[in-house]
């Protein structure tokens, strides 16, 4: 009895599969699909931009504001790593 269940819900689910791969590749379930997401990602960007501009009205620093200033953070610290590898490079080759 399962042997017979489980080939006929293989033969079914095989089927089905090649049919639903059929009408996913449609230009007919395609186009409008692809034409919604590009609207739910303007959308999305949209409210991103809004939500940074409220964020940036009230004084609050937005996300992109504070990966700028950890890049010139990280930016000073090579900086400085290496006016200190300057100064001791100096000072060796003064006290040598």
């Amino acid at each position: 009895m399962w042997d017979m269940w489980k080939k006929s819900f293989d033969k079914w689910e095989d089927s089905t599969a090649k049919y639903l791969e059929h009408w996913m590749k449609s230009p007919l379930v395609l186009g409008p699909s692809g034409a919604m997401l590009t609207l739910v990602m303007k959308a999305r960007a949209h409210a991103q931009e809004q939500r940074a501009k409220a964020w940036g009205d009230m004084g609050v620093a937005t996300k992109r504001d504070q990966e700028r200033t950890l890049h010139m953070l990280n930016q000073l610290q090579s900086r400085i790593l290496d006016l200190e590898e300057k100064l001791d490079a100096l000072n060796t080759s003064k006290n040598a």
